[in-house]
């Protein structure tokens, strides 16, 4: 089956350290269509402290889905390029997506 492509749309994630666990976990960041609080499931590279340290900002191509009527997630296809973007770089899509909003 192929893949939509229609579905997905650009969303800035950043890593962080998961305070009940501590392990390295990506969100979306603040300021977009989606909460911080929703979970993102990416390819592992993205969480792997010896690649990325936590704070590093991706922009990424995922879709908003649910499993099976699950509880709902972003999905990032393990196939489709990660850019990996500064403070800088991230506060201007940030505000390019603000200004984008009706």
């Amino acid at each position: 089956m192929a893949r939509d492509t229609y579905a997905y749309r650009e969303v800035a994630v950043e890593s962080f350290v998961d305070p009940r666990s501590g392990v390295l976990r990506i969100r979306p960041m603040a300021g977009q269509a989606f909460a911080p609080s929703l979970k993102v499931h990416c390819a592992r590279s993205l969480s792997d402290a010896a690649l990325h340290p936590p704070g590093t900002r991706f922009l990424v191509s995922a879709k908003l889905t649910d499993r099976l009527g699950g509880e709902p997630f972003l999905y990032v296809y393990h196939g489709d390029p990660v850019m990996v973007m500064t403070a800088a770089e991230a506060k201007k899509f940030l505000a390019e997506f603000r200004r984008g909003r009706i």
